[in-house]
């Protein structure tokens, strides 16, 4: 037995051991046609048993759709790939066939320039020789779209706006108007209009016919190159040039501005002002909080809101004499457009508060042409005193006049004036009429104006944020006139304006003072004074108050602007 398992001798084979159980042709069997033929028979009748219901139908169905569109999807991607042969006369080749572009797109829609700018870049030229299989030629196809292509290029209409430190030359050619053009543009405006007033924020609306459409061309990038490429296209990116048609615009709501090309290629220039129309407005509400907000939400402009507040300013305290359940009313004109849009604001005829029940009303008269116009009470006495109760517009006082803690510096000290508490950079009034004794910084006042008036009387204004403009020592000025902006400079804790005013040198309290009155009217002028009441009262009576205007109550607002 040694030599059955041992090393085999020369010559000698050893003897293979099998393993019982085992079916050494078994591997051949699997493939014999007998076994392929029984699992055929299972497929099928596995594929009889899921046909035979609902679900497995649709399923063969949806199936046989997705092979369907995925081999239509397959198809037309095939057809973009350009043929092997097919180049331009300057060997480049050609992205798109026109054949299959022809029968996709519409050659009438408009957008047709930026389709064809797939085709090739190269002059086409005659290839006779060069055939598809079914006989058309790619570049006799192209020669004929741009023979068929005699239309005029499209005029585009659309809004430019200038930015801040645009001007309108670069403007125009930011838009994609040629550079002549604007410039031959500029030159026509500039005759009748100062183009240096023109803003930022002024829109334009140009009409622009194409003349050099940019082309476009579909080419393979590689990845790693992708990036470069994009910064590329970033900074080569231009607008289609275009030929300046036409040009307008509104520099204010009453006169339009209009630029039209003619036929020999210049333009024409022409200022068109709008004939306005005058509507008169009588208009109230009850005041809730005050006077300038319910003006406000019963849609009065604001600029006759603040004129109002100035003809009362001289009689009314608008932080402690209103009160919830007070009324006021104003009769007053506005001009509009032929559009409906207000222009401008006119005058108030009328204006009346009602507070605590005792009414308080304002007519406008001019005594002569000579002097401007003023307000007088139903007697014919001015309105106008020599000190307005207040510098500011609806401003809270939040500190008074006398002995208190100073908050700063930490004791009990004279409180020589009365403090508004107002935001930063609220417009300061004059209080009266005089001339500017001080203006610049002054220890803990901060910026600080002082008005020197008639007869020893002086205001004097502290904690301002900045001086109007040509405010300066010996500058005269009138009651009512903007000479600086509240602050909080100086020894100060908050925005307030800090209000004194000084009689023989002493300051003493505002809100005790008693100032002198306005003229009075006499004679003649007092005569012709009581005819225009009369007729004033005769328009009250004859238009119903309006509680609300109409819904062009923000185009009213943004006139005056």
């Amino acid at each position: 037995m040694r030599h059955a398992f041992g090393r085999a001798r020369a010559g000698q084979s050893l003897p293979v051991r099998k393993r019982r159980g085992t079916a050494v042709g078994r591997r051949n069997d699997e493939n014999s046609f007998e076994t392929l033929l029984r699992k055929w028979r299972q497929t099928t009748r596995s594929a009889a048993s899921a046909l035979s219901t609902t679900d497995g139908r649709w399923a063969l169905v949806s199936t046989s759709v997705t092979a369907l569109v995925a081999g239509s999807v397959a198809w037309l991607a095939a057809g973009i790939v350009p043929p092997a042969n097919a180049r331009t006369s300057d060997g480049q080749p050609s992205m798109l066939p026109y054949q299959l572009f022809l029968r996709l797109a519409s050659r009438d829609d408009a957008a047709r320039a930026n389709y064809a700018a797939f085709g090739p870049t190269g002059p086409i030229v005659d290839r006779a020789t060069h055939r598809d299989g079914d006989g058309f030629t790619l570049d006799s196809a192209l020669q004929a779209q741009q023979l068929d292509d005699d239309a005029e290029p499209g005029t585009d209409t659309h809004t430019v706006t200038m930015d801040s430190g645009d001007t309108l030359v670069g403007a125009l050619t930011d838009a994609g108007v040629t550079g002549d053009d604007a410039n031959a543009a500029v030159v026509a405006l500039a005759k009748i209009y100062n183009l240096r007033t023109l803003r930022a924020g002024q829109s334009f609306e140009i009409s622009v016919k194409q003349v050099d459409t940019p082309s476009v061309q579909i080419t393979y990038t590689p990845a790693n190159a992708a990036q470069d490429n994009q910064d590329d296209d970033g900074n080569n990116a231009a607008p289609a040039l275009g030929q300046l048609l036409s040009m307008k615009f509104s520099p204010t709501v009453d006169h339009e501005i209009t630029l039209t090309r003619n036929p020999d290629g210049g333009f024409v220039a022409d200022d068109v002002q709008k004939e306005l129309t005058e509507r008169h407005h009588h208009a109230g509400a009850k005041i809730d909080s005050s006077l300038y907000l319910a003006a406000m939400q019963a849609g009065i402009p604001a600029d006759v809101v603040v004129e109002m507040i100035h003809m009362f300013s001289y009689e009314v305290d608008f932080q402690r004499d209103i009160h919830p359940g007070d009324s006021f009313e104003v009769l007053y004109n506005y001009y509009y457009t032929p559009e409906g849009l207000a222009a401008k604001e006119g005058e108030i005829a009328y204006a009346a508060m009602t507070l605590h029940g005792q009414k308080i009303a304002l007519y406008r008269f001019q005594p002569n042409d000579s002097e401007p116009a003023d307000y007088f009470n139903a007697k014919g006495q001015s309105a106008k005193s020599m000190l307005m109760k207040t510098p500011v517009d609806g401003a809270r006082i939040s500190s008074g006049f006398g002995m208190r803690f100073h908050p700063v510096l930490g004791y009990s000290r004279m409180h020589k004036g009365i403090d508004f508490a107002v935001p930063i950079g609220t417009p300061v009034m004059a209080a009266g009429s005089g001339t500017i004794a001080f203006a610049g910084r002054k220890s803990g006042y901060g910026n600080y104006v002082k008005v020197q008036m008639p007869n020893g009387y002086a205001t004097a204004y502290g904690h301002l944020s900045r001086f109007a403009a040509g405010i300066r020592q010996g500058t005269h000025v009138r009651q009512g006139q903007i000479i600086a902006y509240s602050g909080n400079t100086g020894m100060s804790t908050g925005p307030h304006l800090h209000y004194e005013i000084v009689i023989n040198g002493n300051q003493v309290n505002p809100l005790k003072v008693k100032v002198a009155t306005g003229r009075k009217l006499n004679g003649k002028d007092l005569k012709t004074f009581m005819a225009t009441r009369a007729g004033i009262d005769g328009k009250l009576a004859s238009m119903p108050l309006e509680t609300k205007l109409a819904d062009n109550t923000a185009d009213l607002r943004a006139a005056k602007d």
